[in-house]
């Protein structure tokens, strides 16, 4: 096992902690949490503590109705209901030296905003397939890493490192930093995806469906590259497109 590739809990359906008290401890003992959702207008001590825990914003936070937690479990959740991850996310700062101390040339795959759950799962069975280093994506806004995330990757989403981090462009400008090209896969440019040189570092970057690539990352892009269309239909689902890129990375990268 490469030595960043932590081992991942192999389990296929996320589990609840809840109760103030419980999820405190949680965070305390590091555990891997996909995002806690805390009931609107909780207060007390023992919330401020939790609050507290938070603010590094390490873990999504999503302020919801009562009601929403009664409808995740019946029993006393005291207003806080904690998913737990089914994977470790890892850092992308901790992976790429490690893949240059292997001798390998990084091929990274940043995804901004894709938050369907089966395309996150397709998109990484795919990723898996072609020898992805690492997917990164961002803390919030994000597809959660589920069950039906994880049927639909084939597994791979326990074997391939995820890193979750609070700010992509800083991130891909770490990326960047690091010696690798940021491709952005959009429509808005007239240069087709065949143009890169893949065989260099890379971080592929795809968007969502609805909102494509933010500006904010298409501007720190090196290159724009857009998939050839002549048919009616003027976009493809974001994880055949992100195969459709991919495969011409290994194309250039197998010559």
């Amino acid at each position: 096992m490469d030595k960043f590739r932590k081992p991942q809990r192999n389990r296929e359906s996320n589990e609840f902690v809840f109760g103030i008290r419980a999820v405190i401890e949680a965070i305390k003992a590091g555990k891997d949490i996909e995002t806690i959702y805390v009931q609107r207008g909780l207060s007390g001590d023992l919330f401020l503590e939790l609050k507290a825990l938070l603010s590094g914003g390490l873990i999504p936070l999503s302020v919801v109705p009562v009601e929403k937690l009664n409808r995740m479990t019946q029993k006393n959740h005291q207003g806080v209901i904690a998913v737990m991850s089914p994977i470790t996310y890892q850092n992308i700062e901790d992976i790429i030296p490690a893949i240059y101390e292997r001798g390998e040339t990084p091929l990274i795959l940043v995804l901004d905003s894709v938050t369907d759950v089966r395309n996150m799962g397709a998109i990484a069975r795919t990723a898996a397939c072609v020898g992805i280093h690492a997917i990164v994506v961002p803390l919030k806004g994000a597809a959660q890493v589920n069950a039906d995330a994880i049927k639909t990757s084939a597994g791979a989403l326990f074997n391939m490192p995820v890193c979750r981090h609070a700010n992509l462009h800083k991130t891909c400008l770490f990326l960047q930093e690091s010696g690798l090209q940021l491709i952005a896969c959009t429509e808005k440019t007239d240069d087709l995806i065949y143009k890169p040189d893949y065989t260099l570092p890379t971080a592929i970057i795809m968007g969502s469906e609805d909102e494509g690539i933010s500006n904010e990352l298409l501007r720190v892009a090196d290159h724009l590259a857009k998939i050839p269309m002549i048919g009616t239909i003027e976009s493809l689902n974001v994880s055949v497109a992100a195969g459709v890129i991919l495969y011409e990375a290994v194309r250039q990268r197998s010559l």
